[in-house]
């Protein structure tokens, strides 16, 4: 996969992208943590992420990064903040087209530990898991320094 700088995805339309929501926690389990992020389903780029609850009020903050990209389809599970903020004529659920992002799913869980549902390994406030994911993202996915 080749990398491309942000830069050059903000000025090209993406043809479909994949969304999807990713569970982790902050100091227990009953404090959960969503990570909410889209990837272009012909590259595999992660193009936006934002962290927050499974609240439609966050996905609109990931619909709103999203705008610049022109994306013409979007590729999801069946969510209800899904159905609900994105129209009919450009929405496709199912697990599908999803497979890209799934797999994005299992390769932060593999290497940030405390994304796996077992572990000892966890955050204990909201801004390190934010800043810990969001650097990781940054460095692997955007190959932004760190």
């Amino acid at each position: 996969m080749d990398v491309v700088r942000f830069e050059e995805l903000e000025a090209s339309e993406v043809e479909e992208s994949e969304l999807d929501e990713m569970w982790s926690y902050v100091g227990k389990k009953t404090n959960p943590r969503w990570l909410w992020h889209a990837v272009d389903r012909r590259t595999g780029q992660v193009l936006a992420y934002v962290f927050g609850r499974r609240k439609d009020q966050v996905f609109l903050q990931l619909k709103r990064l999203l705008e610049p990209f022109g994306i013409k389809r979007y590729c999801t599970d069946g969510w209800g903040a899904y159905k609900r903020h994105l129209p009919t004529e450009f929405h496709e659920v199912g697990k599908r087209k999803t497979q890209r992002i799934e797999r994005k799913h299992l390769r932060l869980r593999t290497r940030i530990k405390r994304l796996a549902c077992k572990t000892i390994c966890f955050s204990k406030t909201e801004e390190m898991h934010d800043l810990v994911i969001g650097l990781f993202i940054n460095r692997y996915e955007f190959g932004l320094p760190i």
